[in-house]
């Protein structure tokens, strides 16, 4: 069944603040741990992904990622499918998506709002395991441990410069900043700076934004358009977007959306960050609001499934809050975080949750 254009239910009554970034924490360990195994874009195409759900009796996607049906599928994906699938989630798996939103929690927790680029990167290299970085993050991590600091830390010896990297580690920002998208995505770019260029940093303030204007707006749709306004309008990253609106507003399928989002930018790598830009916005508008669909369409659509539905799980758990968020995402992950961050292993999502809630809760004015 190709998914069409749809609407969010019928309003029920606003969750409140601590709800909201308590859904954010858990739709982007959700959404993180849905892609988890087909995290290959190279591979795991839009079509390969669904031939994989036809086999396992698992469309309409409505839960984790069944467990492979053959051993042919279990050798195609990430050996941590074995602890992401469902029936045998026991909280979350460790992932950089979700390391980085823990890293920035502590970030915020130890200098405020007023951080800098420089302290995020001591902050990097003291809670940070260097082989739990990847492309950006670790050509960043590597300069910084040889003592070359912001801006060049991020240019020197990095090919990686516009991929998905910051856009992973944006989300904090937002939640921290509920209804106040600019400042949300000011705060994404200085973290961004730390380690991409050019539409790599664009897309950090465009999914920051993203996450702040949730708290406010009526339904995905206003939330895109929200974070466009806070990136450059003649941007790769802001033509894509809009492209990709612009097809859904038209009315074109999510599958030929999609399609056609593929030929303007998929001589891109499947990493890069304009193209999951498009799998990312195609995911939110076509799930119209509702969780299972926002996540599930979106690591359908492929590319970089985990980081892709981990923002996708965050914009709409905030939309919905914690408490609507179905029960088959949350209980399996027993309210324990896994994470490389050091001193927080194990940490329960709800303290995280709290923590976050603290800090938006001063700053929590609508623009």
């Amino acid at each position: 069944m190709t998914p069409s254009h749809r609407s969010a239910s019928p309003a029920a009554p606003r969750p409140g603040l601590a709800d909201r970034i308590h859904g954010g924490w858990l739709g982007r360990i959700a959404g993180n741990m849905l892609g988890k195994p087909v995290e290959h874009g190279d591979h795991w195409t839009r079509e390969r992904i669904d031939r994989y759900l036809r086999r396992a009796g698992a469309l309409p996607l409505t839960d984790y990622l069944p467990p492979p049906p053959t051993e042919e599928d279990a050798a195609l994906l990430r050996p941590e499918w074995r602890s992401c699938v469902r029936g045998r989630v026991d909280g979350s798996c460790r992932d950089d998506d979700v390391d980085y939103s823990v890293l920035v929690l502590d970030l915020l927790e130890t200098h405020g709002p007023d951080f800098t680029t420089e302290q995020l990167g001591t902050l990097w290299l003291r809670r940070l395991p260097y082989l739990q970085t990847f492309t950006a993050e670790r050509a960043a991590y590597r300069n910084l441990a040889t003592g070359i600091q912001p801006p060049l830390a991020a240019t020197t010896d990095n090919p990686y410069q516009e991929w998905i990297g910051a856009l992973i580690r944006a989300d904090v920002y937002g939640w921290v900043s509920p209804g106040q998208p600019r400042r949300a995505a000011s705060l994404a770019r200085r973290d961004a700076v730390l380690s991409h260029t050019g539409n790599g940093v664009y897309g950090a303030m465009w999914a920051a934004a993203l996450i702040a204007a949730a708290f406010e707006a009526s339904g995905p749709r206003e939330a895109v358009e929200a974070a466009l306004a806070r990136i450059p309008a003649g941007s790769r990253l802001a033509r894509t977007v809009r492209h990709t609106t612009a097809l859904y507003e038209a009315g074109a399928g999510w599958a030929d959306t999609l399609a056609e989002m593929e030929r303007e930018a998929g001589h891109l790598h499947w990493i890069h960050v304009v193209p999951n830009a498009a799998v990312l916005t195609a995911g939110l508008l076509y799930g119209g609001g509702d969780f299972t669909s926002t996540i599930a369409l979106t690591v359908r659509g492929g590319l970089d499934t985990d980081s892709n539905g981990a923002t996708a799980g965050s914009v709409a758990g905030v939309l919905c809050g914690a408490a609507a968020i179905p029960p088959q995402w949350t209980e399996p992950l027993n309210d324990r975080l896994r994470t490389a961050v050091f001193g927080f292993d194990g940490v329960r999502i709800s303290e995280l949750a709290e923590r976050t809630h603290r800090l938006a809760a001063g700053s929590a004015v609508p623009e």
